[in-house]
């Protein structure tokens, strides 16, 4: 049986560059061998493309010294990655790309254009999915059609601040305090800020514009943080609902990764019906923001109402070893190994379905 080519990209040049080295690491080390042979392409944070040799050097760090460029060829005959080295370049045919990739230049349609371009199938969400997901105001904008409730809020243009007292004063009178104020276009929480008052407010929206040019402000929910994931293509199904008992006043990216008391919860005991709902609205989610492959979408569960309400959808979620996509699907019964198999059989069949390319986007 002849192995296929699996081209598996990590890093990047997103504020979650070293979130997407671990995820990395999980996904590599969970490819089936027996099936696959796999290229490693790092990307550095100033955006340089990267031979790697192995795990190990992901882990340690070394592999952002390489000097081999390794990258995706948008010529659609070749479907293949270019290995150069000095004035030498050869060409190794590729079978599906794995974007192990987060936030921006990786999780927003931009290296999934690249692959459409080049007609290689991937594995996760077309362009289309990406790029409105990615967009958190955008996402808002399509699940108000789904009539699911979601915080109130506020978008915020990043010139809008060199009048910063006008937009101070719209967010008090529409949200109050407290609000949480988030780059439209960041993922892992970086950027976010809790603001209670207006000096916080003024802090929280110039710590948001380093990371984007458009700001979300919504109102506080308080209540549970609650996530689903989902796997699959045209019939997509959710996982159980897993639960976020964070160890800082909201989940924040330090909360996240860096405090060992932030815990999860795979089976938590939620009000009638709630677990449901979650799944229902997961799945309406994302066939409406055409998902395809995985995605994991996080929301509220209000502490006086019990309501669900809507937080944001994650296209290319963590693959950590303590994210919440795998480890809601390992309760399930599937583990790394098949999960990965899975969602590279997704990309195949994706690529079959519009004939032989990759999304047809």
């Amino acid at each position: 049986m002849n192995k296929k080519t699996v081209a598996v990209l990590f890093g990047g040049q997103s504020s979650e560059h070293e979130v997407s080295c671990v995820s990395a690491t999980t996904i590599i080390s969970n490819i089936n061998a027996d099936l696959y042979n796999t290229i490693l392409i790092g990307i550095t944070k100033d955006g340089r493309w990267l031979k790697v040799s192995s795990v190990e050097d992901i882990t340690s760090g070394v592999w952002r010294k390489g000097t081999v460029t390794a990258v995706i060829s948008p010529d659609a005959t070749q479907k293949a990655v270019l290995l150069i080295d000095g004035n030498k370049v050869i060409v190794e045919k590729v079978d599906v790309v794995f974007p192990a990739l987060h936030g921006l230049y990786g999780e927003d349609g931009t290296v999934q254009g690249l692959l459409e371009m080049a007609k290689i199938p991937y594995v996760g969400c077309g362009v289309v999915a990406s790029s409105v997901s990615m967009d958190k105001l955008f996402t808002k904008i399509i699940v108000d059609t789904l009539g699911i409730r979601q915080a109130k809020y506020v978008p915020v243009q990043k010139k809008e601040l060199e009048q910063i007292s006008q937009v101070v004063e719209k967010i008090e009178q529409k949200l109050g305090y407290p609000v949480f104020v988030k780059p439209s276009n960041a993922g892992s929480s970086r950027g976010v800020s809790k603001a209670h008052n207006r000096d916080e407010l003024i802090a929280a929206l110039r710590a948001a514009a380093e990371h984007d040019k458009k700001i979300l402000v919504e109102e506080t929910i308080i209540g549970r943080e609650v996530e689903c994931a989902v796997l699959g293509g045209n019939d997509p199904r959710a996982s159980g609902v897993g639960e976020i008992i964070a160890a800082a006043d909201f989940y924040d990216y330090d909360a996240k990764y860096n405090n060992e008391k932030s815990k999860t919860v795979l089976s938590p005991e939620l009000p009638s019906n709630t677990a449901e709902t979650i799944r229902d609205y997961t799945v309406k989610i994302f066939k409406a923001v055409d998902g395809y492959g995985l995605s994991r979408v996080d929301f509220f569960v209000e502490k006086e109402t019990n309501e669900v309400v809507f937080n944001e959808i994650n296209t290319l979620p963590g693959f950590t070893g303590i994210s919440m996509y795998p480890m809601l699907w390992e309760v399930r019964g599937i583990g790394k190994p098949q999960l990965v198999e899975k969602l590279l059989q997704l990309a195949f069949t994706r690529a079959a379905e519009v004939g032989g390319g990759a999304d047809g986007q």
